[in-house]
Order: C-alpha cells, then sequence, then structure tokens
C-alpha cells in the first residue's frame, strides 16, 4: 500500500526493493527554501542494517501490510523474549535485537502492541506510560525546592533517571518509556 512518505511514524514498516525495514525515527523538515523533506532512519529486519533516507514529503513510500495485535509478555529467555496472543493464545518469539530499547520496560503481564510480518515480530510499541519502584537513591538536602531540583535514582528494572527530591527508595514512580522520564508518583 503506498502512503506519503511524511505520513510515516516510528515503528511503521516500510517495503524498499523487496526488503522490510522498521521506521526508528521519523522527521519532517521545513526549510525556509526549497521543498520539506521526511528524513527516515530505518533498521533492516533481516539482518538489522540501519540506513537513513531523505525523501520529498509528497513523494510516495510503499508501506508493508504488517498485523498489529496485542500480545502479552510472558518471559525471556536464550531465545529470544516469548509473548502470547491473549485471544488465540498463540506464542511468538522475538528476537533481542528487534525489542532493542523497549527490553527493560517489559515486565511479567505487561501488554504491547506487536508487530508481525508473515508470523515474525518485526516491531514492538510499549504503552506510553510504565509503573516501577525506586530502589537506590540519595537522600534529601534540607531546604532543596522541589521545583528545579531533580536528584538521580536507579529503578526496579535497572534503569536511571531523575526523579524529585521528595520521592526516597521504595516508591512507586510511573515514567514515561519512550524516553524513561519521570512522570508522577504511582497511585496505589
Amino acid at each position: 500500500m503506498k502512503v506519503s512518505a511524511s505520513s510515516l511514524r516510528k515503528g511503521n514498516v516500510v517495503d524498499l526493493e523487496g526488503k522490510l525495514y522498521v521506521v526508528l525515527t521519523a522527521e519532517n523538515i521545513h526549510p525556509g527554501k526549497g521543498t520539506p523533506v521526511t528524513q527516515l532512519n530505518m533498521r533492516r529486519i533481516s539482518d538489522g542494517v540501519k540506513i537513513s533516507e531523505r525523501w520529498r514529503t509528497t513523494e510516495t513510500v510503499e508501506r508493508a501490510i504488517v498485523d498489529d495485535r496485542s500480545y502479552t509478555f510472558l518471559y525471556q529467555d536464550g531465545e529470544g523474549f516469548h509473548f502470547m496472543n491473549p485471544e488465540t493464545y498463540e506464542q511468538v518469539v522475538a528476537s533481542e535485537e528487534m525489542v532493542g530499547d523497549a527490553a527493560p520496560y517489559l515486565t511479567d503481564g505487561c501488554t504491547v502492541q506487536l508487530s508481525t510480518h508473515e508470523g515474525v515480530p518485526i516491531a514492538i510499541e510499549l504503552p506510553r506510560t510504565a509503573v516501577f519502584e525506586v530502589v537506590e537513591t540519595e537522600p534529601s538536602v534540607k531546604g532543596q525546592t522541589a521545583s528545579s531540583s531533580y536528584k538521580p535514582a536507579v529503578l526496579s528494572n535497572g534503569l536511571r533517571t531523575m526523579i524529585p527530591p521528595y520521592i526516597g527508595p521504595g516508591t512507586k514512580i510511573v515514567i514515561l518509556t519512550e524516553d524513561g522520564s519521570y512522570q508522577e508518583r504511582a497511585k496505589d
């Protein structure tokens, strides 16, 4: 199916010269003079090679037909990351390369959007937010204002993020999965 280059977003799959590529970043650039262009950074699904392409926003690109469904994360082992379709109980295994930066956000039973092409997982879309517990952080300093200063913290999934000074170890917080930044304290 042909779509305009400017409509492509992160996670979309395109077919270039018979090979499938997943879009890692998509940026529409509107220079002061000249034609607007769309800059795409993509990863070839078959072997993981990354490429960068630039198209005029009016050009069309072949978008691959993929099956987007909700899957439940089960576990990770030497084979890869195991997901289950909650409707059919069919299981699929995604490679570590395909999951990539999303790996720390996968927790038992979390629901993700998995794109499959001919039964093979090719792209993953995480929920917008995730809840993790703060396991390690610096003690707060008395008199420090909460508005402008943040302190480093280590979360239960091993990621590091910056949190407000009033949050201590053992507190559950909500973080954005796109960049790992603090959003708010989790509601119990």
